[in-house]
């Protein structure tokens, strides 16, 4: 039910953030949107620094791989390309498409923490709702002001909510000896140097190419479970 809860918050956040963007002016978005760039910035190093309580190797092992891995996949330039059809089919202006950096911003500051794996642990191993309860307020107010600048492309990260936090609920006695300690410190702090990445490009520094960064989240706590069996 967690998860259900946070999907709905997203949902209705983008449907709240959609309507009050399209009465903003743009310049007031451009504001928006800068300020935006600025707290995903600050919340990216946040989660980064927890390198502190690993090895910097990890994070920085898993980001390099990580980088090849999804420039040979090409996954930013396949999620692009579905992007952008999925913009075809509603705006007919011929506008720069935002669908597909609304879909990574939202889907990386929703399901990169350790709130969400903890919160999952919490409602698959005991049905407590409470943390994820408390990160689907956050999500849904983060929701409306990603939307009313990105648009409707939010909406797309409910279903990275639902397939992330939903396979953590169920598979909770699987994960659970696994995301903890240093492996789950590497992971959240590789998202959060994937989060400033993602800044970076709000606010109009520097396309990093999030996208093809995304197996690193995956290597990152792999590479913590291989070095220890080499211990």
């Amino acid at each position: 039910m967690g998860t259900v809860i946070n999907v709905v918050a997203v949902l209705a956040g983008t449907a709240i953030g959609v309507a009050v963007g399209s009465r903003l002016g743009r310049g007031l978005q451009e504001r928006v949107l800068a300020g935006l760039g600025l707290v995903t910035a600050v919340v990216g190093i946040d989660l980064a620094l927890a390198w502190r309580a690993t090895s910097p190797l990890y994070v920085l092992g898993a980001i390099l791989l990580g980088g090849l891995i999804g420039e040979a996949l090409q996954i930013e330039q396949r999620l692009s390309r579905l992007g952008d059809r999925l913009q075809a089919r509603v705006q007919k202006d011929g506008s720069r498409s935002t669908v597909s950096e609304a879909f990574f911003t939202a889907s990386l500051l929703f399901c990169v923490g350790p709130l969400t794996v903890i919160g999952s642990f919490e409602d698959g191993l005991r049905g407590n709702l409470e943390p994820l309860a408390t990160k689907s307020l956050l999500d849904g107010f983060a929701s409306i002001a990603l939307a009313s600048t990105l648009g409707f492309g939010v909406a797309l990260a409910a279903v990275t909510v639902l397939l992330v936090q939903g396979a953590l609920t169920l598979g909770a006695g699987l994960f659970d000896g696994i995301l903890r300690g240093e492996a789950l410190d590497a992971m959240t702090s590789t998202g959060g140097v994937l989060i400033i990445g993602i800044s970076l490009k709000l606010l109009d520094l520097k396309d990093v190419r999030v996208g093809n960064f995304l197996p690193a989240l995956v290597l990152a706590p792999l590479l913590v479970g291989l070095a220890g069996l080499l211990r």
